[in-house]
């Protein structure tokens, strides 16, 4: 088992950052791909970024490439995701995932264990 605690979440200003944390416990995080979802109200969960176990490789959906940045400090067992330039439409609670897989993917069914989540709100 590997138990995942979001936060760093708020309420922001269009334009404004955050920077998200995920501490993970339970059996070894550098064995795990890191990934960050989020979820708006009325929409499905989508893919944010993935981290490989390593760190070395990182991966982003189009709607955030350019302003987020996925990072894991594997002594401190946590993952982060750096938000900058922040925007209404990223408005969602935010949650982070952990895989076993040694490849890439944004489909959330790929992921084993997850967070319960931390709110971000950005006003216009």
């Amino acid at each position: 088992q590997v138990q995942l605690v979001e936060s760093g979440g708020g309420l922001v200003q269009a334009g404004d950052s955050l920077r998200l944390s995920c501490a993970a416990s339970g059996r070894t995080f550098s064995n795990y791909r890191m990934g960050w979802f989020r979820q708006a109200p009325g929409k499905e969960r989508e893919f944010v970024a993935e981290i490989s176990s390593s760190g070395r490789s990182t991966y982003y959906a189009d709607s955030v490439k350019g302003r987020f940045t996925i990072s894991r400090d594997n002594a401190k067992n946590t993952v982060y995701l750096q938000m900058d330039s922040l925007k209404p439409e990223d408005t969602a609670i935010y949650s982070c995932a952990a895989s076993g897989r040694q490849y890439h993917s944004d489909n959330a069914a790929a992921y084993e264990y997850w967070g319960q989540g931390t709110q971000v709100t950005v006003s216009s």
